[in-house]
């Protein structure tokens, strides 16, 4: 009887369940491979932007922390390599630094993606940090027994508006 419930389950998944196998089944979305208009669009989303929001530590059973980190400027180098020149806020830690970070694309939607790189003056970390609209989300780790995940808002400071002029 176990032998006839497991080919009866074998046979029901890919039918039921997994109709993306199927060869008729539409392909997932993929960014062109270069398309200026949506480097231009990251590009405009994170300079002279903040990344204003919370990280978490898996684990330690603590509300999420707050983390600041300031985009000074965006450039993409090449292939998916980008230039980033950030302030990071954490802690007691307040650091400026270049860094060059691989941004991949899950179709529209930029992802920065990160593995076991050095930071100067914070440590080595692995993250993927997804940017849609005005927010950000993703996971980020230390280490083994240090990680979590981060989110919150992009904000962008309101333009200097010149004074009105004297009468």
């Amino acid at each position: 009887m176990r032998q006839i419930f497991f080919c009866f389950l074998i046979a029901l998944v890919p039918s039921t369940f997994l109709p993306c196998l199927r060869a008729d089944a539409p392909a997932p979305t993929t960014r062109p491979a270069e398309d200026s208009n949506l480097d231009a669009q990251f590009e405009r989303t994170l300079t002279n932007a903040t990344l204003a929001g919370q990280f978490t530590i898996d684990g330690d059973g603590l509300a999420p922390k707050k983390d600041r980190y300031t985009i000074i400027s965006v450039k993409k180098l090449k292939g998916d390599l980008w230039l980033f020149n950030a302030r990071i806020q954490f802690g007691t830690k307040d650091v400026t630094v270049p860094l060059v970070l691989p941004v991949l694309w899950a179709g529209d939607t930029p992802v920065i993606s990160v593995t076991d790189v050095g930071v100067p003056g914070i440590g080595s970390y692995t993250a993927r940090v997804l940017i849609y609209d005005d927010h950000y989300a993703g996971t980020w780790s230390g280490g083994p027994t240090h990680q979590g995940m981060l989110f919150g808002r992009i904000e962008h400071a309101a333009p200097a508006t010149a004074p009105a002029p004297k009468q």
